[in-house]
């Protein structure tokens, strides 16, 4: 199959994939509120923790982080196959596409969750290396300031800094820069209340 056809097919099927809304669809399976319909309204993982069940919570979080990252693995099965031309940018596109379906997923109109679990999962499989220096920086950030939005926040614009200093690849680079910027625009709210001082912290106790 023609290169571009093969890229176009890669990204459709990524984007397919990352779509699935684990968080809604194991809030169901566990007769859980739906996690649009409490705290942030997002549907993610943090959302459903709030729910109480951890279990749920960490089979969303285990989906999500998933869901790029065995878009691009079953895209590379197909690589000694004459039904895609498969080449690591292919690959590449896949993981990305991944990430975007999780965070744009027609599934519930375009609006999905912030993609933080679903762009590691992406980067583990770019490199081990580079997934786990994304982790490392978020841990830190977060041990050091107790923000997990934060945590993100830094972890996202690293990450194409590493991908360049680590890998030397240009596609790993841009790949990574995108999925920076739209993790930065699904935490805009979160921005505003990190400058104003009313971002929440982990492990802070709630004033009623």
């Amino acid at each position: 199959m023609d290169l571009g056809l093969s890229a176009v097919c890669a990204a459709a099927f990524g984007y397919l994939l990352g779509s699935i809304p684990f968080a809604v669809i194991v809030s169901r399976a566990f007769g859980l509120a739906d996690p649009r319909t409490v705290g942030s309204g997002n549907p993610g993982a943090t959302n459903v923790l709030r729910s109480g069940n951890k279990l749920a919570a960490v089979l969303t979080l285990v989906g999500d982080a998933a869901k790029g990252a065995l878009a691009m693995y079953i895209v590379s099965l197909f690589a000694a196959s004459a039904w895609l031309t498969v080449t690591p940018l292919v690959i590449v596109i896949a993981g990305v596409a991944g990430f975007l379906g999780h965070v744009f997923p027609f599934t519930l109109g375009f609006k999905g969750g912030k993609g933080v679990a679903t762009a590691i999962g992406v980067l583990l499989m770019f490199s081990p290396v580079l997934g786990a220096a994304a982790i490392a920086v978020w841990i830190v950030t977060v041990a050091l300031t107790r923000y997990s939005s934060l945590g993100a926040l830094v972890a996202a614009l690293a990450s194409p800094i590493f991908a360049w200093w680590l890998l030397h690849d240009v596609a790993m680079v841009i790949a990574t820069g995108m999925m920076a910027v739209v993790l930065i625009v699904r935490h805009k709210a979160n921005i505003t209340n990190l400058l104003a001082g009313t971002e929440g912290r982990i492990g802070a106790k709630k004033i009623s």
